[in-house]
């Protein structure tokens, strides 16, 4: 499996000042190609300029829009330079753009004016969006249906949002980038359950390089993985108290060996259902139990202790 980053924060301080060395190791991991994340005209073009100077093949791409949170710097003269940043052909989506009643940085109406002229401008170049929203899914829905026949895809970041809203992007063909929100016990639990209905290839593990977090945790973050990266997936059914599919296990910058940790998977069924027997129903508790089982193993068996991403999902 190949995999490719639709949003890395490439142009961040933290990040720039070694970039090659970022780069080499998202590689190492796997990921085949990375597509740098533009927020305002400036960083939009440093982003373009970044992937002309270091990739002369297909290995980094990048979009050019203006963020909400920057909406009021958008005016006729912005409108020109970001159709010429979109008319480059490194640049494949037109965004981050979007709406975000949360913070409100930019006055509402600001935000929606900006919002609709870059919808415009992408339905014009034929390019998709790459989308933000924040508390304001109802009206990004509304302004969306006018334009979504034109536009050729659109996938909203880092989905955080509620059933009606993900059934309502999912109605318009959306794609949704699901995040490391999912693992907040304060604020993502809700995404265990949704996650399940999003249906296959409609979902992306949308992994910022650089979140929401100060810079004395990024340069803890940004050692993560370099032991490598594994993935387990697991379905399970609470009514028959059964693993229905998998554990599906990928590994990336851990292993070349394919069959290395097919021991770690009959052992998981087990310990899954032997955790639903005792009475475990909620998917967050049996995703910790799949963390510790796999990191267990690993452990022991490999003196390695790679990143570890599980996911359990209730059908």
């Amino acid at each position: 499996m190949q995999l490719i980053d639709i949003g890395v924060n490439l142009t961040h301080p933290s990040l720039l000042k070694e970039v090659d060395a970022v780069i080499e190791r998202a590689q190492a991991a796997g990921v085949v190609q990375l597509v740098l994340t533009g927020t305002t005209l400036e960083d939009s073009e440093n982003a373009l300029n970044l992937c002309l100077r270091l990739d002369a093949g297909d290995a980094l791409f990048s979009t050019a829009g203006v963020h909400p949170h920057e909406a009021s710097t958008w005016n006729a003269a912005a409108a020109k330079t970001l159709r010429d940043l979109a008319s480059q052909p490194k640049v494949r989506a037109l965004g981050e753009c979007g709406l975000d009643f949360n913070r409100d940085f930019t006055p509402r109406p600001q935000q929606e004016r900006c919002f609709e002229e870059q919808l415009t401008l992408a339905a014009e170049l034929c390019r998709p969006v790459f989308l933000h929203e924040r508390d304001a899914s109802e009206r990004m829905l509304a302004i969306l249906r006018d334009y979504r026949d034109h536009l050729p895809a659109a996938v909203v970041h880092c989905f955080t949002g509620e059933r009606k809203a993900l059934y309502g992007y999912l109605d318009l063909d959306l794609h949704l980038g699901i995040t490391g929100w999912i693992c907040d016990e304060r604020r993502g639990l809700h995404l265990h359950e949704l996650v399940g209905q999003i249906p296959v290839g409609y979902v992306y593990v949308d992994g910022l390089a650089v979140g929401d977090i100060g810079d004395a945790a990024l340069k803890d973050r940004r050692i993560l993985g370099e032991e490598g990266f594994i993935s387990i997936l697991v379905a399970v059914e609470m009514s028959t108290r059964k693993v229905v599919f998998g554990p599906e296990i990928t590994a990336r910058g851990f292993t070349d060996d394919p069959v290395a940790l097919d021991p770690i998977r009959k052992e998981l069924i087990s310990v899954v259902e032997q955790s639903l027997a005792e009475g475990v129903r909620d998917a967050d508790a049996l995703q910790h139990i799949v963390r510790r089982t796999v990191g267990r193993w690993v452990d022991q068996t490999y003196r390695r202790r790679p990143m570890l991403m599980p996911m359990v999902v209730e059908v």
